[in-house]
């Protein structure tokens, strides 16, 4: 059963706006943190920003901060990612996730966020 999805990603020019959008299962994640990772060719996968349950706390990754926006409406069990000023640095299969144990944004001893559910992932592609 899938349980995140993704879609809004799609070409776009540098300097122009994009909207991703996250369905998640209602049953699993409607109390869970969730966030949004990307992954560039060729490079790791790497932290864009993350949201807790209620949408009260948020967090960026520096080379997005002031640029992108995280918001969740639970009722249409849906999450969100405003990107404006898009760069060509930004282009990258952007995922939803989710942990299904937590519902504030956690990191592990080492620093790494802690996230327990992906989906498949939605191509966002800026050009100069």
């Amino acid at each position: 059963q899938v349980q995140l999805v993704e879609s809004g990603g799609g070409l776009v020019q540098a300097g122009g706006s994009l909207r991703l959008s996250c369905v998640f299962s209602v049953r699993t994640f409607s109390m869970s943190a969730m966030g949004w990772f990307r992954q560039a060719p060729g490079k790791d996968r790497e932290f864009v920003g993350a949201i807790s349950w209620s949408g009260y706390t948020t967090s960026y990754a520096d080379s997005v901060k002031g640029r992108f926006t995280i918001s969740r409406d639970n009722a249409k069990n849906t999450m969100y990612l405003q990107m404006n000023s898009l760069k060509p640095e930004d282009t990258a299969v952007y995922y939803c996730t989710a942990d299904s144990t937590s519902q504030m944004p956690r990191k592990n001893s080492e620093g790494t966020w802690q996230y327990d559910c992906w989906g498949q992932g939605t191509q966002v592609t800026v050009s100069s």
